[in-house]
């Protein structure tokens, strides 16, 4: 019985044939389909984030009952995987069939796009991993990565390890900032504003305030003016010791077969 829940589970997908079956033929007098819905989808959730959203909150924003949504997906879930491959439509890819292009750019290029992605739709790191996300667009991100890793000269039994160590590095770094900017707009503040007050508590408090004392060289070696600067310094480092162990891997390894 779990055996068969569990690939019961595995298998529900918008994707795989399951959902979006109703409305398909249109005609509904609520002039509405799949992609104003998931349309408007997206933007609840950027608004107001995944634990307010609910079918009803989308039917009154649609200005319609919530069973005319339903006519076009038999469940939430079908409707976040339909959010979560729309806003994977949104970075920029490199042409998976151009040859041309140093790979560490395309790399750290694809990289600042998903940061950018997580940071923008802070709902979006709960639901990877919750769902197969499989659908066109994150299969063509998916695509455009493994087209890049390929190209850096590791063996193919190293492509898998690179991709995780670089996007699960960049899924880390750009949902904890999202949580941040998150907090910031709860506070009504600026980022920086923000950073100031949270740095003069921190440094209130004698336990913490010496933790923060013995690493003084190391905030004012790592510059920037802003927490913008700061967080994109501290990506652009980060990406660059990756890209850097990339590079000697492939030395150590020697060039890939099909490289």
């Amino acid at each position: 019985m779990a055996a068969r829940a569990g690939e019961q589970a595995a298998r529900s997908s918008v994707w795989l044939g399951g959902g979006t079956r109703r409305g398909r033929g249109g005609g509904q007098p609520s002039g509405l389909d799949r992609d104003r819905i998931t349309a408007a989808t997206v933007r609840l959730l950027d608004a107001e984030g995944l634990d307010r959203f609910s079918m009803r909150r989308l039917a009154a924003e649609l200005n319609v009952t919530a069973m005319s949504v339903y006519w076009y997906v038999d469940t939430k879930d079908e409707l976040l995987e339909l959010a979560l491959d729309e806003v994977f439509g949104e970075p920029a890819l490199p042409d998976p069939d151009d040859g041309a292009g140093d790979w560490r750019t395309l790399l750290r290029a694809l990289a600042r796009e998903y940061r950018a992605l997580l940071v923008r739709h802070p709902w979006v790191p709960p639901l990877i991993g919750r769902y197969l996300n499989i659908g066109p667009n994150s299969l063509a991100f998916s695509r455009a990565i493994h087209h890049v890793v390929r190209r850096t000269g590791l063996p193919v039994h190293g492509i898998t390890g690179a991709i995780s160590a670089v996007f699960q590095f960049v899924y880390g770094y750009g949902t904890i900032q999202g949580h941040f900017m998150s907090r910031v707009t709860e506070a009504g503040v600026t980022p920086d504003e923000y950073h100031a007050q949270m740095m003069a508590s921190v440094g209130g408090t004698p336990d913490t305030a010496a933790v923060i004392e013995e690493t003084r060289d190391i905030m004012d070696a790592r510059g920037g003016a802003t927490v913008d600067e700061m967080l994109d310094r501290d990506f652009t480092f980060a990406l660059d010791l990756l890209v850097a162990g990339i590079e000697a891997m492939v030395e150590r390894s020697g060039p890939a077969p099909d490289a």
